[in-house]
């Protein structure tokens, strides 16, 4: 199948060299030409500019869009919405807000141009893995892309059938779901980063009693010296807690144990906070989801005004001495 793609970043270019591997012919575009170049040397097509891009697809064109979410996905879905021509399908892959698609569709399908949001999880590792897939859009459209879905996914893999699934959708079990209409795909997605949000936390802050566990404050007989990379590699191997986060974990610690090349300042991409918001909206507690946010949110206040107020008010109200942060 062919398909255009925009946007050749960390994700964008995996996602064309994996739909290359599988015999899917792809034309691209980047407003960064070493991006492009690198694709073209492996003999992809590539586009000079969006409206050279449209002209080499055959009709009905399909275009894949993965940029970050904002100013520049939102004005070259606008773009792409005056080149286009009725029956062509325009795929968001990023991580747009749900809302956002939602417009968007209705805006293009007055046009004829068919819109999907598609959720993609995988990373950087996706290109050999696999990406996990939650789409949004009619479901005609959606079956008419199967070929590049299936392409992307991971596939059955090692992991063994669930129970009870026989009778129900196989893409599922190979890692890409059609879950609704327009911004359905997206908001599954949004949610996931939320998780994600609070599984990260969860590790992060358990890994952070441990190397505190060997504390002087702490009574002689009841301090432990642990090897993080040593317990986060036997986690990995038949505990509850096991997850591919543990073991992109595991890789962390054993190459940099003390983390000295982190400065512990977390991003967050969006996708945490619309997640939250949506759970205000419907009115359903998200307590460890806001707590993750809120955590990252922290962290890029390292000389904290609010921590140095707690610090004062203790020591007021109780006389207690501040603990010198260690280094």
């Amino acid at each position: 199948m062919q398909l255009g793609m925009i946007g050749l970043g960390r994700m964008g270019g995996n996602i064309v060299r994996r739909l290359a591997r599988r015999g899917h012919q792809c034309v691209v575009f980047d407003r960064n030409a070493a991006a492009t170049e690198a694709l073209a040397k492996d003999g992809v097509t590539c586009g000079s500019d969006l409206s050279d891009l449209v002209k080499k697809l055959n009709k009905p064109r399909a275009v894949w869009v993965m940029l970050p979410a904002g100013e520049i996905t939102e004005d070259t879905v606008e773009q792409l919405g005056k080149l286009l021509e009725k029956g062509d399908i325009i795929i968001d892959g990023g991580n747009s807000f749900y809302k956002d698609d939602v417009r968007r569709a209705k805006s293009l399908r007055q046009k004829g141009i068919h819109y999907i949001d598609c959720g993609t999880s995988g990373g950087v590792w996706g290109l050999d893995r696999g990406y996990c897939l939650m789409i949004g859009g009619d479901k005609p459209i959606v079956d008419h892309l199967d070929p590049v879905f299936d392409a992307l996914a991971p596939g059955k893999g090692d992991i063994a059938p669930t129970p009870g699934r026989e009778k129900r959708d196989i893409r599922v079990g190979r890692g890409y779901v059609h879950c609704g209409p327009n911004g359905a795909g997206r908001f599954a997605k949004m949610v996931h980063n939320g998780i994600e949000y609070g599984l990260m936390q969860a590790y992060a802050e358990g890994f952070n009693i441990l190397r505190r566990a060997s504390s002087e404050s702490l009574p002689e007989d009841q301090r432990f010296t642990f090897d993080v990379a040593d317990i986060a590699e036997v986690w990995r191997r038949g505990s509850v807690i096991g997850s591919w986060l543990l073991d992109l974990t595991s890789i962390a610690l054993a190459q940099d144990p003390n983390l000295k090349k982190y400065s512990g300042v977390v991003d967050d991409s969006g996708e945490g906070r619309w997640t939250v918001m949506a759970a205000i909206e419907e009115a359903v507690p998200a307590d460890v989801l806001s707590a993750a946010l809120y955590a990252r949110f922290r962290s890029r206040d390292r000389d904290s005004f609010a921590d140095k107020l707690l610090s004062a008010m203790r020591h007021e109200f109780g006389g207690h001495v501040e603990i010198k942060a260690t280094e």
